[in-house]
């Protein structure tokens, strides 16, 4: 099954998050955009997996709940249109908590993406923006909005009557004292 490690995002993000795309679209003259359901942040992507030593990986996690501000938008650009993403304000918790993941998983043998993290939220695939569209300038129109981290999940993905749905199989909550591991 393909499965990745996500933070699943609260509703009041997801709804600044759908505005910003309804905002976008116009100005969009190809993609595909993100459904609502959809929308989370990736720590680790470790494609066609077995269950149970991604649910023993999971479970090796532990850390505080923190704070995570997702703002702005920028683009990854692609052959064929671009990844238009939202960001995420540097977050040192973030940060440590991508790096316990990579470590987890990659002892557990999952093979894992070596790029650094670079913490981001996937609103379209394929976009083509107008020439002369400025996305900075767009980007700088919009709210930021706050959530509390508080777990992580274990995500399968699949396509279920052509579309594509993510389902969280596990979960480990983080703790809500700073002071414990």
């Amino acid at each position: 099954m393909r499965l990745f490690v996500a933070i699943l995002l609260s509703e009041p993000v997801k709804d600044m998050l759908m505005q910003t795309i309804r905002q976008l679209q116009p100005a969009v003259l190809d993609g595909r955009f993100s459904h609502r359901e959809n929308l989370h942040l990736t720590l680790a992507f470790l494609g066609e997996s077995s269950l149970k030593p991604a649910q023993q990986a999971l479970h090796q996690l532990s850390g505080p709940s923190f704070a995570m501000t997702v703002e702005g938008v920028g683009r990854f650009r692609r052959d064929g249109g671009d990844i238009l993403w939202a960001g995420v304000r540097k977050n040192p918790d973030l940060s440590a908590l991508a790096l316990q993941v990579q470590q987890a998983f990659s002892q557990k043998g999952f093979s894992l993406e070596k790029r650094p993290f670079a913490a981001h939220l996937t609103l379209g695939r394929q976009g083509l923006l107008p020439e002369g569209f400025d996305l900075k300038a767009f980007s700088k129109t919009l709210p930021a909005s706050s959530m509390q981290v508080e777990r992580v999940s274990l995500m399968k993905s699949e396509r279920i009557n052509g579309r594509l749905t993510y389902t969280e199989m596990d979960f480990v909550g983080l703790n809500k004292n700073r002071e414990q591991k």
